[in-house]
């Protein structure tokens, strides 16, 4: 069951109907029922995957707590679990072939995986919220003593498939404080609601052809074409993700509970470390809490830290999913933090270079440079294979040969019936990032504005009837369920 689908905008309608009209002591297990309903009405049988999960790190959460002699070692054994469960279902085809390309040379082979393996959704988030709530029981933390409300933190339906990973000491409470929405609220998520929709329906889907098209064969283009196609992306992924985002936070609303901020206008970053305090900011605070900062983080010395650093994003990458090119997109963003961060220690000591800092021009170009430097890594991070990613870095970057034009590009590869969107795509793509610039400058000079209910209603028309006009005939997964 897709957010985007008329099965969910009947779903949750229904859903929050029988939660608010049922007796308080039921509606966990309502709920809990409903989320199970929605993720096993793609694929039954992983349910019992879910459930299997949920009543382990549950006794095992049990366990580190009462145990005292044991803790560490039901922590690692905990931790290697769900690690382990995670890994075969997303890294042992890769893992084959890594191995085969390594003993290929000697003549051996190694048998590729003849069953197939299919990754069930929403496992890389659930599985990071189990690691969580083991970490923090282990440091202390109280575990959580009802089965239900446990299910309910890994199984929540706005955010099992995609996020955000919720932290346990923020949303158990929830569940025991009624928090009854008024009419404020629940405009608010339904606002959230449709402008998510608007965001992936409109603006995501709609790029989506050209994106394909572009990357699925990337040597009919010019070097213009490609940086076209990689801004395209840049927004596809940040509007279907956050789009996602909007969505989930909406539906939670709607049962009085809040799940957390995932994006905070990550291309108005300044640096390549702003970008991952403002870019799916569950998953990097995570990856700070439980990968980082284990590891030493800035607490040892300057190259340990790059260490550090770079490990993390790396195996941030590797979490993306089982590819070189996403390793080697945790990589790009790794050295560029090392990169960034050698650069203000280098200048620390110059007060010309701080005030510098202070100008606007330097902020501008600052914004523009990471955006570009982000756009670089989106290209390891979309491509299928390397070779396609290191055709379209070539072309961006003017070294190779001029092999076809727009023209060319769009008869021979989109074959889109409305040729009209090249012609406005600049001027989208444009007009997306003035907004996002306007949008970030509003927010820090202007007070929250409440519109009248009468044109807020207005507003709600106005975006159903965007979505049934400008929707495209067909709506693709979000970009974030295959992780």
């Amino acid at each position: 069951m897709l957010f985007n689908s008329l099965t969910y905008l009947i779903f949750l309608p229904v859903t929050v109907f029988l939660f608010w009209v049922s007796p308080r002591a039921w509606r966990t297990i309502l709920l809990l029922i409903a989320s199970y309903v929605f993720y096993m009405s793609w694929k039954p049988i992983y349910g019992l995957l879910m459930i299997g999960l949920t009543i382990a790190n549950y006794f095992f959460g049990l366990a580190i707590h009462k145990f005292s002699a044991w803790r560490k070692a039901l922590l690692i054994t905990a931790v290697v679990g769900n690690l382990i469960i995670l890994g075969y279902f997303k890294y042992t085809y890769y893992a084959v072939d890594l191995l085969n390309q390594t003993i290929a040379p000697f003549g051996q082979h190694f048998p590729r995986v003849t069953f197939e393996i299919i990754l069930p959704l929403g496992i890389s988030f659930f599985a990071f919220e189990f690691i969580h709530y083991i970490i923090e029981v282990y440091k202390g933390g109280k575990p959580v003593r009802s089965l239900p409300q446990f299910a309910l933190f890994a199984g929540f339906f706005p955010t099992q498939l995609a996020g955000p990973i919720k932290r346990y000491q923020d949303f158990i409470p929830q569940l025991s404080q009624e928090h009854r929405p008024g009419w404020k609220e629940i405009d608010d998520a339904i606002w959230l609601i449709l402008f998510g929709l608007f965001k992936k329906v409109i603006f995501a889907d709609n790029l989506s052809s050209v994106v394909q098209s572009g990357f699925s064969r990337p040597d009919l283009l010019t070097g213009l074409d490609t940086w076209m196609v990689v801004y395209a992306f840049a927004f596809q992924i940040y509007f279907d993700f956050s789009g996602y985002t909007d969505i989930a936070r909406g539906s939670a609303m709607l049962f009085g509970y809040k799940v957390p901020l995932n994006f905070n206008l990550p291309y108005l970053a300044g640096s390549i470390a702003e970008f991952w305090h403002r870019w799916h900011i569950s998953l990097s605070t995570w990856l700070r809490d439980y990968l980082y900062v284990p590891l030493g983080g800035s607490r040892c010395s300057k190259w340990l830290n790059y260490r550090n650093l770079f490990l993390t994003m790396l195996l941030g990458g590797l979490w993306h999913g089982a590819g070189t090119h996403f390793v080697a997109w945790g990589a790009f963003h790794g050295s560029a933090l090392i990169a960034h961060k050698i650069f203000r220690e280098s200048t620390a000591n110059f007060g010309f270079v701080d005030k510098i800092r202070t100008m606007r021009v330097f902020h501008v170009l600052s914004v523009l440079l990471t955006f570009h430097a982000v756009c670089i890594g989106w290209v390891l991070f979309r491509a299928d294979n390397m070779d396609i990613a290191a055709t379209m870095l070539k072309q961006m970057f003017f070294l190779s040969p001029v092999t076809a034009s727009v023209a060319a590009w769009q008869l021979t590869i989109v074959n889109v019936q409305d040729p009209i969107i090249f012609l406005i795509l600049p001027m989208v793509l444009a007009l997306l990032f003035a907004g996002q610039v306007l949008s970030g400058w509003l927010a820090a000079r202007v007070q929250p504005i409440t519109l009248p209910m009468p044109i807020r209603a207005i507003g709600v028309a106005a975006l159903v009837l965007v979505l049934f006009l400008f929707s495209p005939d067909s709506s693709p997964k979000f970009i974030y369920f295959q992780f």
